[in-house]
């Protein structure tokens, strides 16, 4: 390792989500159009499928590679759904949950004020991974924000008994 080199090279963040999707040249054609994605590279390998390629959404990148069941690389729908989210947080959630659905996700949770402040929904693109989409509308104290949830609750275990 060189001296001079930067260990975190610039534009990449401490984490960096890495998807593996079924088609990822598909996928970030629908990541342009859903979230104003902007291409930085792919690597084609010797049968098309992309070995690896990168893009940046807002100020942060996202790395993906195309299905190889060889090697254990499987997406979402290959393995009946997902068990993460990856939060966007982004200046109006409205225009960009809508640009997304438009674009071909899917409403999982459709956009609503929040309890702890932001105005939040969930999507799913077409290749299975899914995206939760919020803008900030209100500062709260995490104090704030826990007695909003305990009162949320409440308020949601009443209306469940009430409509049983």
């Amino acid at each position: 390792m060189g001296e001079n080199v930067k260990k975190v090279p610039d534009g990449m963040h401490t984490l960096t989500p890495h998807f593996v999707c079924a088609g990822a040249a598909e996928a970030i054609e629908f990541y342009k159009r859903a979230f104003g994605a902007v291409e930085i590279m792919r690597m084609p390998g010797p049968d098309g499928k992309l070995m690896h390629a990168s893009m940046r959404i807002g100020d942060s990148m996202l790395m993906l590679v195309d299905e190889m069941p060889q090697w254990g690389a499987l997406g979402p729908k290959a393995r009946n759904g997902t068990s993460v989210t990856i939060h966007v947080a982004v200046p109006n959630a409205n225009e960009v949950f809508a640009q997304a659905v438009a674009a071909g996700a899917t409403v999982k949770m459709p956009l609503a004020d929040m309890f702890w402040g932001d105005r939040y929904g969930v999507v799913v693109d077409p290749f299975g991974h899914e995206w939760s989409i919020a803008t900030r509308i209100r500062d709260m104290t995490p104090d704030e924000i826990m007695a909003a949830g305990r009162e949320a609750m409440q308020k949601g275990c009443a209306e469940a008994q009430n409509s049983g």
